[in-house]
């Protein structure tokens, strides 16, 4: 069950593309965008990600720290980051640890099959560690106007 707008965000520790060990309460006092996407270097993720890329100052701006979380390893993460020179962390979830804490892995359908994977969802935690915001139906290409709203 995903998380809804309201409830406390759960705490988690995970390595980003840089071998950096990164806590949600490193963040406490700045506002999140936590974003969940599938696979690195797909052509929606990759969309998503450059989106969020390019209105990066604009985001910063804000004030939102953003970090990307996807099942894939450091090693993915970091190619990924540096072919599309993305400025945010990507955070290892490859044991599905954060995914499953914030409800967004569950079963999904591509060409008529049924498979477990990460549910594309974005939430937007505010100072407190609250979510403030949750979207799921994500428009990849111009996903930071969507968070910036």
């Amino acid at each position: 069950m995903a998380l809804q707008v309201g409830d406390k965000a759960p705490s988690f520790e995970a390595k980003d593309q840089d071998g950096n060990s990164i806590k949600l309460s490193d963040f406490h006092g700045k506002k999140i965008v936590i974003y969940f996407y599938p696979k690195d270097s797909t052509p929606a993720c990759t969309a998503q990600a450059c989106s969020l890329r390019d209105n990066y100052d604009a985001l910063l701006a804000k004030g939102f720290v953003v970090l990307g979380v996807s099942v894939d390893d450091e090693k993915s993460h970091k190619k990924f980051a540096n072919k599309y020179s993305l400025p945010f962390p990507l955070l290892a979830d490859p044991d599905h640890n954060i995914v499953e804490a914030f409800g967004v892995w569950g079963e999904k359908m591509l060409y008529g099959r049924k498979y477990m994977g990460t549910i594309r969802t974005t939430f937007i935690i505010d100072e407190a560690g609250v979510i403030q915001e949750v979207i799921s139906k994500i428009d990849t290409k111009n996903h930071a106007a969507q968070v910036l709203g």
